[in-house]
């Protein structure tokens, strides 16, 4: 008679918070020789953390991962979204102003009004990414490691989102 093999149970905590909501223009490149005008979102961002229980019966502090999303989402909000690793676009930064240009197209935004990110296109694909290295840096930072998957989603309008999964084996 075969045993059947142990199963382990899976845990899972998903935060998707009223707080973690950033107002931000972008613009993205769509195609080599095509950039859309600028614009913005209320994107609102949701994180998963899978993993092991720790000594506590949880996979993280809910209020560690609450407070360290809303830090790294406040850096974004009210601000310009600017790329900085696009092939297309050129941003010089220059004292207290940033230049953009795309072909014969330039834009120029006041430099504390803007971040520069270190990403291609400012697509809610990348913005996921890039939330999700930063919160697991600051995590990190934090003392917290992460073992299993980080799940991060950002919705740039109601039913219209990108994820970025990462996982730690």
């Amino acid at each position: 008679m075969m045993i059947p093999a142990r199963k382990v149970p899976t845990f899972r905590v998903r935060m998707r918070k009223s707080q973690h909501v950033f107002s931000a223009g972008h613009f993205i490149t769509l195609s080599d020789n095509l950039c859309e005008p600028v614009h913005g979102h209320n994107w609102t961002v949701a994180c998963e953390i899978e993993g092991p229980l720790d000594s506590h019966g949880m996979v993280i502090d809910f209020i560690l991962l609450k407070d360290t999303l809303t830090g790294v989402l406040s850096k974004l909000d009210h601000k310009m979204l600017l790329p900085t690793q696009s092939r297309l676009l050129r941003v010089v930064a220059e004292n207290t102003e940033i230049t953009v240009l795309f072909e014969a197209r330039r834009w120029i935004f006041p430099a504390d009004e803007c971040v520069l990110l270190p990403i291609s296109n400012t697509t809610a694909e990348l913005l996921a990414m890039w939330i999700g290295q930063t919160l697991r840096e600051h995590l990190a930072s934090a003392g917290v490691s992460l073992f299993g998957l980080l799940r991060v989603e950002v919705d740039e309008c109601l039913g219209q989102s990108a994820v970025c999964e990462f996982r730690n084996e």
